[in-house]
């Protein structure tokens, strides 16, 4: 049985409050909810150890939880921290196992047509946007670093980023 939001923040209260066996009950429930949660979002080998994964951050972060706000809601936060940090792992794991050795390495002819390529889409951006992607995600700056070399604010430059790849995608989307 999944408990629902009053039950949990019950069970919480007094887990909190010392109650042990509520504190089971509730571990209990809690399990039984990121089941449901994870079982879409990630692949059935890594569902168990993505539970426990946050079942031991719920019980590191138990004192954070507020009794006068909901349960669930900071139980779906701390799920979803964990699963993104999880899919960070994953394909950075993945990454790892291809390797630089497994690439084929471009000819320059394909270098300099995939440049050309990405000029004509750059024509239809304005040059802020232009100049904010070829510093952080072509060249490799930091946000910060192409602040300080545009003198646009940092906040501008994500803005900046942000808007210039929706346009190109929807400008590549619409070519195909």
């Amino acid at each position: 049985m999944i408990a629902d939001e009053a039950s949990l923040a019950h069970l919480m209260a007094a887990a909190q409050k010392g109650d042990a066996a509520s504190y089971r009950v509730l571990l209990a429930e809690v399990q039984l909810w990121l089941e449901r949660y994870f079982r879409r979002r990630v692949a059935p080998t890594q569902l168990d150890d993505l539970v426990q994964e946050v079942m031991v951050a719920v019980h590191a972060k138990r004192a954070t939880w507020d009794p006068a706000r909901a349960f669930l809601p900071w139980l779906a936060a701390i799920a979803r921290y964990r699963w993104i940090d999880h899919l960070r792992k994953v394909y950075r794991k993945a990454e790892d196992e291809l390797g630089d050795h497994d690439l084929a390495e471009d000819s320059e002819a394909e270098a300099v047509m995939a440049r050309m390529s990405l000029e004509r889409l750059f024509v239809h951006l304005p040059a802020k946007q232009c100049e904010v992607i070829e510093l952080v995600k072509i060249d490799g700056l930091s946000i910060a670093e192409a602040s300080a070399r545009t003198g646009q604010s940092e906040s501008l430059v994500k803005v900046n980023i942000h808007r210039g790849l929706k346009k190109l995608s929807a400008l590549v989307e619409k070519a195909d």
